[in-house]
């Protein structure tokens, strides 16, 4: 890894990360549904990118990858905010909510992860 790639990384990470509060601060309730909403949508983005980045000149891909899936994705999807989350459920005794969760991020995150290669192939 070279200084090119980190700055990619980084360059992608703040956009994602922004964008991620921003989701946040426009979502307001007691159930993480920014969280959900944001895992859901990284997933998507990363599998249709990993999906659709194989296809091209490897140096540009190599670009590509560093800025928008190890910092854009990694920036903005928010797995330890959601382990956090739910872990404060559970704290709080709202267990139903806190399976819910772990429920939904699960099967909701894998099906936009297939759902994003499925659609870079088509």
């Amino acid at each position: 890894m070279n200084w090119t790639s980190l700055l990619w990384i980084a360059l992608g990470g703040a956009a994602g990360s922004v964008i991620r509060a921003l989701v946040g601060m426009m979502i307001h309730s007691r159930f993480p549904w920014a969280t959900l909403l944001i895992n859901a949508a990284g997933s998507f983005f990363i599998g249709w990118l990993m999906t659709r980045l194989g296809g091209i000149e490897p140096m540009a891909m190599s670009r590509w990858h560093a800025l928008l899936v190890v910092g854009f994705c990694g920036g903005f999807t928010t797995f330890s905010t959601f382990s956090w989350q739910t872990l404060e459920l559970m704290q709080r005794g709202e267990w139903s909510a806190a399976i819910t969760n772990i429920v939904l991020s699960l099967a909701l995150c894998l099906a936009a992860v297939w759902l994003g290669c499925r659609l870079a192939r088509a």
